[in-house]
């Protein structure tokens, strides 16, 4: 924390001081004037995030494989290609129908949705709307058009296609489909408990730190494993947090598109996992610690291949 007197008023800063290239710097959020030490814890929270986010964008994205990965888990990760263990046999039309009603089920569920895995397949397959909330069944369908439009587009990371994206899920449920947060429209990410785990960038941030995922990701797609690719993608959007409410739905369609662009299956994180899923996001956003997502996508991974065989 740091003062300075100007005038007749005292200001607040929160600085944080780091190494680069052998020399000490230094960013500051300034966090108003005269404050009580009320008025300092509560603008401390958002202060953090600020710093968080100024420090990522001048370092750039974490390396994975950085004091992260083991040599075993890299050469595991190294053979999860199409000739590898686990492989895209071009599913067939039944096989992603069954993907979609699982994937729909689960990815909404982890949100909240009443619908189970049972209504999810009568909803999609059969067009069999049961007595549940419209705004649930329409976010249903939403979910499976969107996996429908990953497996025809030839985007991979971008701000359009994480737009459209969100527009697809939520165009008969949300006024703000497709819309990203504006000014005053703050969210954070909160697991099932209440916790909050991150809370989201600032509005006006938003734009500047997607392009930059979506250029870390088009700069890296050939150098690392999907399975990385994936889970840095995944992990980093969900701490943009870029729109009002949806972004773990959107955050997990990025994973089935990008493990499908490169040629591996799709990937479906189930509802039981979800205490799991928060905290390798915890993880990640406190340590950069990538290990815990990866280790969760491998388990899902191996699940469904003992399911398929």
């Amino acid at each position: 924390m740091e003062k300075r007197r100007i005038g007749d008023n005292v200001h607040y800063y929160l600085a944080h001081s780091y190494r680069k290239f052998g020399k000490v710097s230094k960013v500051r959020v300034y966090l108003g004037k005269n404050l009580t030490k009320i008025d300092i814890a509560n603008r401390l929270p958002e202060a953090g995030t600020e710093i968080k986010e100024m420090l990522a964008r001048l370092e750039g994205l974490r390396d994975p494989y950085v004091s992260v990965l083991s040599a075993s888990e890299l050469r595991e990760l190294s053979g999860l290609k199409p000739s590898g263990r686990i492989k895209l046999s071009h599913l067939s039309e039944d096989e992603w129908l069954k993907f979609t009603e699982t994937f729909a089920y689960n990815t909404n569920a982890i949100e909240g949705s009443t619908i189970d895995q049972k209504e999810a397949i009568n909803i999609i397959d059969k067009g069999k709307w049961p007595d549940k909330p419209k705004f649930e069944i329409s976010e249903t369908l939403g979910v499976a058009s969107a996996v429908k439009y990953l497996r025809s587009t030839k985007q991979h990371v971008s701000v359009q296609l994480i737009r459209e994206l969100h527009r697809l899920v939520f165009m008969n449920s949300k006024q703000f489909a497709g819309s990203l947060r504006k000014e005053g429209e703050e969210v954070a990410v909160v697991d099932s408990s209440g916790n909050i785990i991150h809370r989201g960038a600032r509005a006006d941030r938003i734009i500047p730190l997607l392009r930059q995922l979506a250029g870390w990701y088009n700069k890296n797609r050939t150098r690392y494993p999907p399975l990385v690719l994936a889970a840095i993608v995944h992990n980093r959007f969900e701490g943009i947090h870029p729109f009002r409410d949806g972004n773990g739905r959107i955050g997990r369609l990025l994973i089935v598109n990008i493990l499908i662009k490169h040629g591996l299956p799709p990937l479906n994180i189930e509802l039981r996992n979800r205490e799991e899923y928060y905290d390798a996001l915890r993880q990640y956003e406190l340590h950069g610690d990538i290990r815990p997502t990866i280790d969760l996508f491998l388990r899902e991974y191996r699940r469904a291949k003992r399911q398929n065989v």
